[in-house]
């Protein structure tokens, strides 16, 4: 992710509310306690880097205009350490009581009780005339709302466009994903070895499941089952063997973790990287003045004419179940999801906002406009979203990226990876 594991207590008195509920000392009937004029302390918890960070602190101080009664104690952390911290939270009855949520830890967290049945506040505390049923229906697990999408966003893939001037290469042009790794080490051949084409792309789970839905098949089908076999993976590992190691024409995962938590685009080492395409923002914060302008196309093709793209949330927005402040919680939720003054802050940096309320805010223009652009072009790829990710696939998100990373480190072979991911699997989906 290229976020930084950083910790932020920011205890920020918060305001401003885009809700339906405009006086505070409204009583709402909602669980938790209605919402009233008394002071009220909520904690909100992100992942993110510094970039989004900022961000958040622009938005709260927005929101600390109207309804100074409440406070809110702000954290954020990288990706990974989020979910590992909420996980020890979850177990202690601890979980903040606001949080922006993963779609992959959607289904595991609401069907073990632990996220606020949202339906109470829906056109109450939380508007929502600027959403699409299909939209409010992403955030539905077993008939009931427990999360609200903030955005969507698609799978594709940026570059540096001014990088690769410098080291005399050109762009990506599309093509196979042999033709994309034969890019990459025209990249790095053409740099001496100074800057890498790109990085390793079987560690991330996405671009699997990329392939695997152009051979019309799922990650994980409806029923948990996985739609792909050991010698499925192991082939799939086995394709990017030639970017990593020995002479690898991709950067080395020692590399990687030098500079780590900047990742190789970030740090203007690679000069491609493969990923949700509201990233950008991330990474142009990441590389400084020195680079203005971002690259952003489709990933390489696995069968022409197959729908192997789709849009899903970036991120969520959920509440606690165990909130004391359920409706104050939720004006928090409906202002970070709606507000027109948000969305200009924001712009694309969460993905492309789900609220046409919070999309009236942005003027697209620059890497906006440019996200909005790319999902249009990339209209005749995007297909059915897969089912809603099975309890547990966090765990096997992470597992994946993890056996990914011990690859480039040359630690295990691909038939141990397989072997631990299906094991791992197994417990998963038998627990």
């Amino acid at each position: 992710m290229a976020t930084a594991a950083i910790t932020t207590a920011g205890v920020l008195a918060l305001g401003a509310c885009s809700s339906d509920v405009e006086d505070p000392e409204v009583e709402s009937t909602t669980g938790g306690g209605g919402a009233t004029s008394e002071p009220v302390t909520l904690d909100f918890a992100f992942w993110g880097n510094d970039v989004r960070a900022e961000m958040y602190t622009q938005a709260i101080d927005l929101f600390m205009e109207q309804y100074p009664h409440i406070t809110v104690n702000s954290t954020f952390l990288d990706y990974p350490a989020f979910w590992e911290k909420r996980q020890t939270e979850a177990a202690g009855g601890g979980l903040p009581d606001v949080m922006q949520f993963d779609y992959s830890y959607l289904r595991q967290y609401s069907e073990n009780g632990l996220l606020l049945d949202l339906g109470p506040h829906l056109g109450n505390e939380i508007a929502t005339d600027g959403f699409t049923e299909q939209i409010l229906g992403i955030g539905v697990v077993g008939d009931v709302t427990t999360a609200i999408p903030i955005s969507t966003n698609a799978w594709g893939m940026y570059t540096n466009p001014a990088l690769l001037e410098s080291v005399g290469a050109e762009d990506f042009a599309g093509g196979s994903w042999d033709d994309y790794k034969a890019w990459v080490a025209s990249v790095t051949e053409a740099s001496g070895g100074e800057i890498f084409g790109g990085t390793d792309y079987t560690g991330r789970i996405q671009n699997f499941e990329v392939q695997l839905r152009a051979e019309g098949k799922n990650l994980f089908n409806e029923d948990g089952t996985p739609g792909f076999d050991e010698a499925r993976l192991a082939e799939f590992w086995e394709s990017g063997a030639e970017m990593r190691g020995d002479g690898a024409t991709g950067i080395s995962q020692q590399r990687l973790e030098e500079i780590y938590p900047v990742s190789g685009f970030g740090a203007a080492l690679t000069t491609s990287e493969l990923t949700w395409d509201n990233f950008g923002a991330g990474y142009l914060g990441e590389l400084g003045e020195s680079y203005t302008e971002l690259g952003l196309v489709a990933p390489p093709v696995t069968v022409e004419g197959t729908k192997d793209l789709y849009q899903k949330p970036s991120m969520l927005h959920a509440i606690a179940a165990t909130t004391d402040n359920a409706a104050e919680s939720a004006m928090l939720v409906d202002f970070l999801v709606n507000s027109p003054e948000v969305g200009a802050v924001f712009g694309t940096n969460r993905g492309l906002p789900a609220s046409s309320a919070m999309r009236d805010g942005i003027t697209f223009e620059g890497l906006d406009e440019q996200i909005r652009a790319y999902e249009e072009s990339i209209a005749d790829r995007l297909g059915d979203a897969p089912p809603v990710p099975l309890v547990g696939y966090g765990t096997l998100e992470e597992k994946f990226r993890v056996l990914g990373t011990e690859l480039g480190f040359g630690t295990v072979t691909v038939d141990d990876a397989v072997s631990q991911f299906f094991a791992e699997m197994d417990v998963v989906l038998n627990s």
